[in-house]
Parts: C-alpha cells; sequence; structure tokens
C-alpha cells in the first residue's frame, strides 16, 4: 500500500529533504533528531492538549452549512479553524513549536508570515511564554495586512518589512532563513506551514493534524461514520490542507480537493496556481513544485490572498498532486470573492480569502446526493476587509 506520508529521509516519494547552507547543519539535525522524540513525550502531549483546549477553544466547531449545502444538494459541514483564537488554523502550529522551542532550550524565536496570521499566531504564543519573537513580512503583505502588523506589535514582537524581491511570503521567508543562519544556536525558526527543510514539513503536518482528528470524531457523532466522502481546501505552502487530510491519506474512499490561487487565471502570467503551473526545484530548503523559468529563475507568484501568493507548496502536497491521490483546482480572484460574500451574507461567516478559495472550488465538483463533505474554513475574514471594501460589487 502506498503511504502519502514523509520517509525516513524526508521525502515524499520525489519531494522534500533538506537542501540547507552548512551553517545551518547543526540546527536542521538537532531537529531532525529530536522533534519525534518530543511530539510523542507525554509531558509534551499534556502540555499540548491541555493549551489546544484551555487557551485555543479547540475542539472547532464542525458546522453543517445550510446554504451551501442546500446549493449542491449534499450535506457539506465547515470545519470551523475561524474560531480558534487569533483567528485560524495556525496556532495549531505555533504553540506545538514553541513547547519544542523550549525543550530544546531555544531562547528567541523567529518567523515568516505573508496574510499575517501566522505572524499573529507566532507572537501570540512568545507572549504566552514571554520569549523574544521577531517576525518577518514583506512590504506589500505589511501593508495590506495592516491591522494583523498592529496585533503583532501589541503583542510584543518586532515586525520587520522585507524589501527585496516582490515584497511577499517568499521574499519573508528568505529573511527569515538569513536572521536563522546568524543565530543558530539560540532561535528557534517556527515555519508556519509544510514547506522548508526537513523535518518542518512533517512536523507542521503533525501538529495541525488536531483538525482531521476531530473532523473524525465529530462526523462519527453527526453522521455516524467517521470519514467524510469528500475533504477540500486550500492550498498554499499548505498546512491547514495538510491537517485536514492528514488521518484521512490512506483512506481511498475519501476524495482529497485542493483549492490553489489561481489570481487573475492559470495562464494570465498574474497567478499562484503552483501545482500547476511548478516544475520540480528547490525553494527554502526543500525539493517541491515550484514556479520557475526556464532557466530556474523563480517567477513571482500572484493572488488577492496573502496567505495564498508562494511561488512553492509543501512536499506532501506536491506528492499528492503527483500521485493522483489529490484533486487540484484552480479558484481565481473573482471566483474566490464571490464565494467570500455568498457565505457572509448567506450564513453570517466572513471567511479569510484563503478560505474563499476553498469555498469557491465546491461550484467545480459533481457531487451526489448522498455526498458528506467537509470543507476546512482555515480562517476568519477580519484581517481582509480592505480587500473586501475595495472589491464589493458583489
Amino acid at each position: 500500500m502506498t503511504s502519502y506520508l514523509v520517509n525516513k529521509s524526508g521525502f515524499y516519494g520525489n519531494y522534500g529533504g533538506a537542501y540547507i547552507p552548512e551553517i545551518l547543519h547543526r540546527c536542521v539535525n538537532e531537529l531532525q533528531h529530536e522533534y519525534l522524540n518530543i511530539l510523542e513525550n507525554e509531558s509534551f502531549k499534556k502540555d499540548f492538549d491541555q493549551l489546544l483546549r484551555d487557551y485555543v477553544g479547540r475542539p472547532s466547531p464542525l458546522y453543517l452549512s445550510r446554504l451551501l449545502s442546500k446549493k449542491h444538494n449534499c450535506k457539506i459541514y465547515l470545519k470551523r479553524e475561524d474560531l480558534n483564537h487569533t483567528g485560524a488554523h495556525k496556532i495549531n502550529n505555533t504553540i506545538g513549536q514553541i513547547l519544542i522551542a523550549q525543550r530544546m532550550s531555544k531562547t528567541r524565536i523567529i518567523a515568516e508570515t505573508g496574510a499575517g496570521q501566522h505572524g499573529v499566531a507566532t507572537a501570540t504564543v512568545c507572549a504566552l511564554m514571554q520569549m523574544e519573537c521577531i517576525v518577518y513580512m514583506g512590504k506589500v503583505d505589511v501593508e495590506r495586512q495592516a491591522v494583523n502588523v498592529q496585533k503583532m506589535e501589541m503583542l510584543g514582537a518586532t515586525v520587520i518589512p522585507v524589501t527585496s524581491g516582490s515584497m511577499t511570503l517568499k521574499d519573508a521567508t528568505n529573511e527569515a532563513i538569513r536572521d536563522w543562519c546568524s543565530h543558530p544556536t539560540d532561535t528557534h525558526y517556527i515555519i508556519g506551514s509544510t514547506v522548508g527543510p526537513h523535518p518542518y514539513p512533517d512536523l507542521v503536518a503533525r501538529l495541525q493534524s488536531v483538525i482531521s482528528e476531530e473532523i473524525k470524531k465529530q462526523l462519527l457523532e453527526k453522521e455516524q461514520r467517521d470519514a467524510p466522502d469528500y475533504l477540500v481546501a486550500c492550498v498554499g505552502g499548505g498546512s491547514n490542507a495538510a491537517g485536514t487530510i492528514y488521518h484521512f491519506l490512506d483512506s481511498d474512499s475519501v476524495k482529497i480537493v485542493l483549492a490553489e490561487a489561481g489570481g487573475m487565471g492559470v495562464d494570465s502570467g498574474e497567478s499562484a496556481a503552483t501545482i500547476q503551473l511548478g516544475k520540480m526545484g528547490i525553494i527554502h530548503g526543500c525539493k517541491t513544485l515550484l514556479m520557475q523559468t526556464e532557466d530556474g529563475q523563480i517567477v513571482e507568484p500572484y493572488s488577492i490572498s496573502a496567505g495564498l501568493d508562494y511561488p512553492g507548496i509543501g512536499p506532501i502536497h506536491a506528492n499528492l498532486a503527483d500521485t493522483k491521490r489529490a484533486t487540484i483546482l484552480s479558484v481565481n480572484d473573482k471566483e474566490a470573492l464571490q464565494a467570500a460574500y455568498d457565505l457572509t451574507r448567506n450564513e453570517g461567516i466572513i471567511p479569510a480569502l484563503e478560505s474563499a478559495h476553498a469555498l469557491a472550488a465546491l461550484d467545480k465538483i459533481d457531487f451526489k446526493e448522498s455526498d458528506i463533505v467537509v470543507v476546512t474554513l482555515s480562517g476568519r475574514g477580519d484581517k481582509d476587509l480592505t480587500t473586501y471594501f475595495q472589491n464589493n460589487n458583489y
């Protein structure tokens, strides 16, 4: 049977690995040797579970959407990660990683952020644990996610605007890696998605797998079965998607649909449809699908959503696409905005722009009346209100 999880060498099929500068070998090797022991330690599990319950507010609800169920003539549930403390799934990962950092005697935390949700989640756990926090964020994203920048600063983090390249998530990650190279002994880099050198893709997926663990229990309670027919999630770097599908990967009966950002259209030159447009390459320490020119230069991605405009993809998702375990759908800006306004006006839930891509993907699938579908609502739309107001003709 094919396993879609990471192998001992840190690869998912042809994708993954750790391609890093020599100065980082010690930190990455240390994490590779320690992370599974820490995750399996009873004291870690107890602390992690307690914080997820009492601080984050888990389990997050599984909500049967009347609007979407009626529209698609089947049962569509929303996994409400938007109701977590800080407003997105990102906190699941940052809580886990700061507990790991403490157990590895790290005293300084760095992070990258695009939409700002991971930055806020990192600043939040650093305030909770009283650790120094530096967040790198592209200047473009600093401007379009000003409220999240203010939150991070209020929480005590130092936000450093990055002015190189396209001044978005890729460039913020570059700067965070440079910082890590300069402070390899006392610093832990909390990567926000299933990207980066091994063990990060696996580490983040394991911490986010609480999402699929809860889906199984909640479906059993609501539908007397522990698996849906479809799982749908948006995918940029891919952490909410990895968490959604983790415990269902080997269940062939569960169809996986990943919605990536089509921007102005896959063939427009203004897109972040990495899986459909990408070729194998190396970015930020791992081998994956990467938007690049014929001579290997990175093609700048574009999406209306700050959290999805990354030129690469988590290696777990690159492998799922290659092996046809997941169906990849491209959703353009207009479709995402329409889906966001529909959910807002008909259900009273304002989704993050990232999550709106997953909602819009539903229109591209032919469901049967008996189907049970779970869509992960990865975050809430407070951070995107400015963008929504600028595009409010819906």
